[in-house]
């Protein structure tokens, strides 16, 4: 029988299967660069082209990057304009704010001017010079910027102009900026005249335009024009640091000092899953430049320090994500419960099984035989999978043959590339590493842009198909596979694709942005979407026996979920600014939060599109029904129409409701059985998503599971556990509060205690 183990993430190793298929496809491309092949690469019964087909933009050809940084690249991090521009966009790293330019790279602490005031959450900014810029004595402009390094969370950006280099590494939590140099010394250029207010020759302390900072100079240096506004550094060894320093102080300047030292060289989160909780350790690995020291100083957002036992110091910073405690050391960790998911809901939220028999005959009654773009066909076949689950509870095979027929056929269509062809098919770009869909949509081409949103969809539709047809899996699997690892390999050692391209892990959520060429740093609108891929990643590793892609998409999941609580919906009000007028953000940029989406200004919208597409796992959203009914009233009071649901996103209005008043939303659907609709919603999904909730209860969130694909229900003092198992065999589920139960074979098992 197939167990959930514990599973360690500090390999980075493919599956042996993925081995092959890296094998395969690089030799493909090896032939399709020496003219031998077509450009066509065949990978299982499907295939991909590496032609750009005519509907997709091309992408730069110029990645600013060092000649020694080689292989598939990450986009879509907050540092990613580095490598999409001669000069980066503002890069938040938190709770610095940085800026490279010709000069060198300008570094600003945004967070001591945070105000909601305005409708959005707004910080500081970067201006172009920033509290300070970091530069080189023997040049007064590079060429450009670039990428040498990066790791996890932190980035090296190089500038070189013959003989002379600046490095400067920065990282999320870091209030370092580590630099080196050859070919001269360090100097720091003040927007304003800083005032030293602590002088140890090598070290300073001094405070611009009200901010403190420490300035570490190596043993043996010193610093000349300290009565300006210029500062050069004068010794022999090639290395110097700066840091924000919480408070005004030489007891903190003196702490600071003691890590000023220890590089940080290379940070990574590794994930365990144990029982029913994901312990994630975040590690840094440092280089002393002087001493034998190790460790640094680094400061934990609200989603990491609210999950961490690790003993923390009283220091903190402010942000955009609110108060960053400060802690000290190589690594810390965080544990957060697990939410347990599930493929389809259980049959007794039907109330009226002729009425949803009417549902679905309907829904399989619309043909589409037009192939949209990547993002609109996604949603398409997000519908088509959760009608087919709903078509098994109600014990209805040939309409879920139906529905799965079209999945399958759509998803064979899209996995085969053919000479000539245009769309429907996807395209590898060598030069970037990335897998693109044809035909694309809000910049999915020559951006990158939404991936994860894209091929959420897909891949989610592949899983049922995997969960019924472990053949099809089997022939039609690679191609899956390729778009997993496009949006989320778990390899550090992939050939083909960066390690998680599009989740951000240290701020705990993804961005959508390939370049993250904005003002305000990259964006991530649909965090629902976002979660719905990670989502999907759970299902394919389950259905096709793949630990690491499970356990991978578990871990993915739930760490953003609890970003999504913090930043989006700051459910326990502690993040948002005191004057923001809102209960939830519509994005969350790098450098601010926004009460906005891309394409509306309607409440519905802004609201909606993070809860979107409504699915088993959107159960998530309901751990804090007390924020829901807050989130809930707020919107009804502002909507033009009211709690008259029959109009904009109303429908999504309802279900998100039904998380915290399941019997509210029951009363609307059932005296309005053909409401109008988001486009990704069913009439369907809409009946069971509530009746489930009003007949089983409300999300159980204080309940853990040994197996991720479950929910526990909560209503009236009673409790419904709900388990689906993908295998072949009985298997026993253990609950945190001491319930079992033994789920049957392929299929869901409730019990009601």
């Amino acid at each position: 029988m197939h167990r959930h183990r514990s599973h360690s993430f500090s390999s980075g190793i493919l599956p042996t299967r993925w081995i092959g298929l890296t094998l395969i496809t690089k030799l493909a491309l090896i032939g399709a660069c020496s003219g031998e092949t077509s450009n066509i690469v065949p990978v299982g019964k499907g295939s991909y082209t590496l032609a750009r087909p005519e509907s997709c933009k091309p992408l730069p050809g110029t990645i600013y990057r060092s000649k020694e940084l080689k292989g598939p690249i990450s986009t879509n991090q907050w540092w990613s304009s580095l490598i999409w521009k001669k000069f980066s966009a503002p890069l938040f790293a938190h709770p610095l704010a940085m800026l490279s330019h010709p000069g060198g790279i300008a570094v600003t602490y945004p967070g001591d001017v945070i105000s909601g005031e305005s409708g959005n959450i707004i910080g500081g900014g970067i201006a172009p010079d920033g509290d300070f810029s970091i530069g080189h004595s023997a040049v007064e402009a590079f060429h450009d910027s670039r990428c040498s390094a990066y790791s996890d969370w932190f980035v090296t950006a190089r500038f070189a102009k013959d003989e002379a280099v600046l490095e400067t590494s920065i990282g999320h939590g870091s209030p370092f900026i580590f630099c080196k140099v050859e070919g001269g010394t360090g100097r720091i250029r003040f927007g304003d005249k800083p005032q030293i207010w602590a002088d140890e020759g090598k070290t300073l302390g001094l405070t611009v335009k009200g901010r403190p900072y420490g300035v570490f100079g190596a043993s043996g240096s010193s610093w000349d024009g300290k009565d300006g506004d210029v500062l050069t550094n004068r010794g022999k060894k090639p290395y110097f640091s700066i840091a924000l320093l919480p408070e005004k102080s030489e007891e903190i300047l003196a702490l600071f000092e003691k890590h000023a030292h220890n590089h940080v060289t290379g940070t990574r989160a590794v994930p365990k899953i144990s029982g029913g909780e994901l312990t994630t350790s975040y590690r840094f690995e440092t280089s002393a430049m002087e001493g034998s020291g190790s460790g640094t100083i680094f400061a934990l957002y609200p989603h990491q320090w609210k999950y961490s036992e690790d003993e923390l110091s009283e220091l903190s910073y402010a942000s955009v994500r609110g108060t960053m405690k400060v802690g000290t050391g190589s690594e810390f960790t965080t544990t957060v419960p697990i939410q347990g998911l599930l493929p389809m809901l259980p049959p007794e939220g039907i109330p009226d099984k002729e009425r949803m028999k009417d549902y679905l005959m309907k829904a399989a009654s619309i043909h589409t035989s037009q192939y949209k773009d990547t993002y609109w066909e996604g949603k398409h076949l997000g519908m088509l999978t959760t009608l087919s689950g709903i078509a098994e509870v109600m014990d209805e095979p040939v309409l879920q043959k139906r529905f799965v027929s079209e999945i399958r056929k759509r998803l064979e269509n899209w996995f085969t590339a053919k000479p000539g062809e245009d769309s429907p098919l996807f395209y590898y770009n060598r030069n970037w590493g990335s897998l693109v869909g044809s035909k694309p949509s809000y910049g999915s081409d020559d951006q990158l842009n939404d991936h994860h949103f894209h091929y959420g969809y897909f891949i989610r539709a592949a899983a049922e198909v995997a969960r019924l047809e472990p053949k099809w899996a089997e022939d039609w699997g690679p191609m899956v596979e390729l778009l997993i690892r496009e949006i989320a390999s778990p390899s550090y050692k992939d050939s083909l694709f960066p390690h998680i391209r599009c989740f951000d892990t240290y701020a705990g959520h993804s961005w959508a942005s390939g370049h993250a060429d904005f003002g305000d740093g990259n964006n991530q609108e649909s965090s629902s979407e976002s979660m719905n891929a990670w989502y999907a990643l759970m299902l394919w590793g389950e259905a096709t026996g793949n630990e690491v892609i499970r356990d991978t998409g578990i871990y993915l999941f739930n760490t953003e979920r609890t970003a999504v609580e913090e930043y989006w919906f700051d459910v326990s009000e502690t993040n948002f600014p005191k004057n923001f007028p809102h209960v939830a953000l519509g994005m969350v940029w790098g450098g601010k939060g926004a009460f906005a989406t891309w394409f509306s200004g309607e409440i519905d919208c802004i609201h909606g599109i993070n809860w979107l597409p409504f699915t088993p796992a959107s159960i998530y959203m309901g751990r804090f029904p007390d924020y829901v009914r807050k989130n809930h009233a707020r919107i009804v009071d502002e909507r033009p129409k009211g709690d008259d649901y029959n109009n904009g996103w109303g429908d999504l209005v309802v279900m998100f409701k039904a998380l915290e008043d399941p019997a509210y939303a029951a009363r609307y659907i059932d005296g309005n059985p053909n409401c109008s609709l988001e486009g990704g919603n069913t009439h369907a999904f809409m009946y069971l998503w509530i009746h489930t909730l009003d007949r089983l209860g409300r999300n159980d969130a204080s309940v853990t599971a040994d197996h991720p694909f479950v929910n526990v229900y909560s209503k009236n003092g009673k409790k419904t556990y709900v388990a689906y198992n993908h295998d072949s065999k009985p298997r026993k589920v253990s609950f945190s509060d001491g319930t079992t139960l033994v789920a049957e074979p392929h299929g869901l098992t409730l019990e009601r205690r």
